[in-house]
This record gives structure tokens, C-alpha cells and sequence, in this order.
């Protein structure tokens, strides 16, 4: 059997960015970077529609796996099939990606068989974000009272989805916006629910009269945009919100997603702070450059800031309507137990932390090693894995095999196989120039039990 270590040529969908500088480090001969030319998606992985090819022999890494199932090992292979359970993505947001869901599995099975062209496949799609740049988004339903507040303050919000509606609404949810009753919730999602699908019905014309109002509204009186003081969510201020507005509407002129986004959660993530999206949850992604990993999907309910086909009474039937405050979705990475870090990596503060989400598909590993010399040595597990530098350049070994790694390389090690990365920076750099960090996605299922009970 070959080495298990393969370094990968990955896809992308079509600006300097972060997915353009990635995808230039691993492709084919002819491919450059188009300074007019957005890059918005570097994919790594199996799925049919991009599959990552093996740089040396340009075969596709789908192929390969097939071919020797020993690459994913047995136990992948007999709950999977033969191929990577999870999709790992680079993604450049310089213009917000539309509001959207993915489907869970029966929901995914169905769409497929029905419309096999806008839903490719038949899995489910839950995900996690890690931020690699300032990043900010729209995800998952604010808490109730915040709902409610806008509804009594932003006139347009008001005017669009309807007085009665507004006021069936309040009647319902108003003092039990934070019961945990089972009952009351359940009461309380089917007002959300049917307030939302309003709202999202609305007619074109209503839409933009609307939108006019309030992008008038957020640029002449943006205290209109202020959430409560006692909100739980992030302290998105009022000129935040404003500033949104305006930006959204030049991007998606008089879209419907203008009004979503006082129903939804607005988040900023920090470098290295992440957020799990189940599948089902309704999210927008607006800006910044993030590690992606996800079930091994293509499958994407839209439903505004999109020109591209939306399904909105797909989107308003399947979203879980669970609303809470934003912290509530954010991941807190954990220390790894199963890397031996030497000397100069323990020295110089380098670490290994891990983002486990609550779903068996996949796991990451982010790895930053502070200097040259600093070393992090990684069990083998029983399952695959596909690794990208973000920063600085090192080496990566697997047997006898030893690779360069530079930024925006990418390489695929197989089920069984020790891994070791290490810095090789000249030591000449500024300290933060000098950093190596690494992302690794990979699936066990059974073989360690990590530090979460996962």
C-alpha cells in the first residue's frame, strides 16, 4: 500500500482572498488569480461536484479512496461508503451569501428525488464556521423579546409583515419569552413560525416600498435600530444595525433579507472563535474569511440575497424556529489530548485545541506552532483526515513520507497513520510572521473518547 499522505489540488468556485490565495498554493498549472474575478470557495474533500484531485497523479481523491479503502478505514467505509464524510471549505465572504437552511437527512432525501438539479444530493448538511478573519453573519432566531422590540420600533418591519400579525404575535409570545415549558415553547415557535412565513411572503411591490422606508430610516435616524438595553445577544448597537442595512441594501437592493435580519441573531466572530449550525437552522453569512466543515453536502434552501433559485416555502416549513441568544450557538474549543507537542512547541505557548460539534461526521483540529523547531506529533486514529496551512510554512510527515507545507497547502492523510507537523520558519521574521497554523478536519467514530464525552 502507498504512503497514506497525498498532497491534494483543490477546487474552486469562482479578488485576492483568502479561498483565491489557498486555491493558487494547490492548483493545476493554469490556473491564476483574476484581480476582477471573485473566489469565493475552496473545497476539500470527495463530493462529486468538486472533488480534490491527488496533485502528483491528477487523480481524483473520490477515485483513489474507492480504489483502496484502507485510506478511510473500515469503519468509515461501512457507515459511509466509500468516501469522506465531510466536506472541508475555505470560504471568502466579501459579499453576504444568501439567507438560507440545509436540509436534514429526510428532508435531503426528498428534495433530491423531487428536484435532483437544486438539490444535488440526498444528505443532510449540519455545519461549523471557524472564523480565520473578523467574520460576521446572521444565524439562528434572536430571542423573542428582541423580535418583539423591533416589531414595536422599526415602522417598515411593522408595515411589511402586517399590523394583525404583529399583534397575534405579541399576544402570544408577550411574558413567556423566556419560559423553558416545553408546552410554552412549542406555542411559542408556531407564533415565530407563522409570523416569519409572513413575512416572507410578502409581495414584491410591498417588499420594496418597505425597504425604501428603512434603509431612509437607518440612514437619517439609526437610534430607530438600537436593541434593548437587557438584550442577551451580541451588543450589536444601533448604528451596527444601521450600517447593515445600508451596506445589505446596496449589495441586494430591496431584498426581503433587509427585514429577516431583525429576526435573526447578528454574530462577529474573532480569529479562531467558531459557531455549529444544525441542520434546519436558518443563517447568512455577510463577511470574512472561515474555515468551513460540514456533512458531506451541497444541498442549500434559499430563501433571499440570492439571485440564484430560492425555494421560500421549503425554507419556512423546515426551519426549526428554535430561538435563543446567539452564545448559545458558539463553540468553545477544547485542549486535544492526542498530540505530543516538543519541547520548542510546549516553550513557546504553541497548542492543539479541538472543535468537537455534537454530530459523528467531524471533527477540527487547529494547531499553531509559535516557532521554528516546534514540533506536534498526532496519534493515528482510524478514520481520515485533510489538513490545510492558513499560515507560516513547516513540514508535514507521515512514515517515511515528509512534505514542504506552505500556506494554502493541502494534503489528505489516510486511516491508521501517525501524522507529524512541524515549523520550519527561518527564525528571521517578526514573532507573529513566524507562527505555522495549521486546520485538520478529520472522522473517527469509535477509537478515543475526546474530552467532551463526544
Amino acid at each position: 500500500m502507498q504512503v497514506p499522505l497525498l498532497r491534494l489540488q483543490c477546487g474552486k468556485i469562482g479578488q485576492q482572498s483568502a479561498a483565491a490565495k489557498y486555491a493558487a498554493a494547490s492548483a493545476s498549472a493554469d490556473f491564476s488569480i483574476e484581480a476582477d474575478r471573485p473566489y469565493a470557495e475552496l473545497w476539500m474533500g470527495t463530493h462529486p461536484s468538486l472533488p480534490s484531485k491527488d496533485l502528483e497523479t491528477q487523480r481524483t481523491l473520490l477515485d483513489l479512496v474507492q480504489d483502496n479503502q484502507a485510506l478511510i478505514g473500515s469503519e468509515i467505509t461501512q457507515r459511509y461508503g466509500s468516501k469522506l464524510p465531510f466536506l472541508f471549505k475555505v470560504l471568502s465572504i466579501k459579499k453576504a451569501l444568501s439567507i438560507q437552511a440545509h436540509p436534514n437527512k429526510k428532508l435531503a432525501e426528498e428534495l433530491h428525488a423531487k428536484d435532483p438539479r437544486n438539490y444535488p444530493d440526498d444528505n443532510h448538511k449540519p455545519e461549523m464556521t471557524i472564523a480565520i478573519t473578523p467574520f460576521e453573519g446572521l444565524c439562528g432566531f434572536r430571542p423573542l423579546g428582541e423580535i418583539l422590540h423591533f416589531l414595536n420600533t422599526v415602522k417598515p418591519l411593522r408595515t411589511l409583515v402586517g399590523n394583525q400579525a404583529a399583534n397575534d404575535f405579541e399576544q402570544i409570545v408577550k411574558g413567556s419569552e423566556d419560559s423553558q415549558d416545553p408546552a410554552v415553547v412549542e406555542k411559542n415557535k408556531d407564533a415565530l413560525r407563522a409570523i416569519f412565513t409572513s413575512l416572507m411572503q410578502s409581495p414584491q411591490e410591498s417588499i420594496e416600498a418597505a425597504a425604501k422606508e428603512l434603509v431612509a430610516e437607518a440612514e437619517n435616524s439609526p437610534s430607530t435600530f438600537a436593541v434593548s438595553p437587557d438584550s442577551e445577544t451580541n451588543p450589536a448597537n444601533a448604528s451596527d444595525l444601521a450600517e447593515l442595512v445600508v451596506r445589505l441594501n446596496g449589495q441586494f437592493p430591496n431584498d426581503i433579507g433587509l427585514f429577516v435580519l431583525f429576526f435573526l441573531n447578528y454574530v462577529k466572530l474573532a480569529p479562531g472563535e467558531a459557531m455549529f449550525l444544525k441542520a434546519d437552522d436558518i443563517h447568512a453569512y455577510i463577511s470574512g474569511d472561515i474555515i468551513e466543515c460540514m456533512a458531506s453536502s451541497d444541498n442549500v434552501v434559499r430563501a433571499g440575497f440570492t439571485p440564484k433559485f430560492k425555494d421560500v416555502a421549503t425554507l419556512t416549513q423546515m426551519l426549526t424556529y428554535s430561538y435563543a441568544p446567539i452564545d448559545e450557538q458558539k463553540m468553545e474549543p477544547a485542549e486535544y489530548p492526542y498530540a505530543t507537542l516538543n519541547m520548542a512547541a510546549w516553550t513557546s505557548g504553541s497548542s492543539v485545541v479541538l472543535y468537537d460539534p455534537p454530530i459523528e461526521e467531524f471533527s477540527v483540529l487547529k494547531t499553531d506552532l509559535n516557532q521554528p523547531g516546534a514540533k506536534a506529533t498526532f496519534e493515528a486514529i482510524p478514520g481520515p483526515s485533510i489538513v490545510i496551512c492558513t499560515r507560516g510554512r513547516g513540514k508535514i510527515t507521515v512514515g517515511p513520507k515528509t512534505e514542504e507545507v506552505r500556506e494554502g497547502y493541502v494534503f489528505f492523510v489516510g486511516a491508521g497513520a501517525e501524522c507529524i507537523i512541524e515549523n520550519t520558519g527561518s527564525g528571521e521574521g517578526e514573532e507573529e510572521e513566524e507562527v505555522f497554523t495549521t486546520f485538520k478536519a478529520f472522522c473517527e467514530l469509535e477509537s478515543h473518547e475526546l474530552p467532551n464525552g463526544h
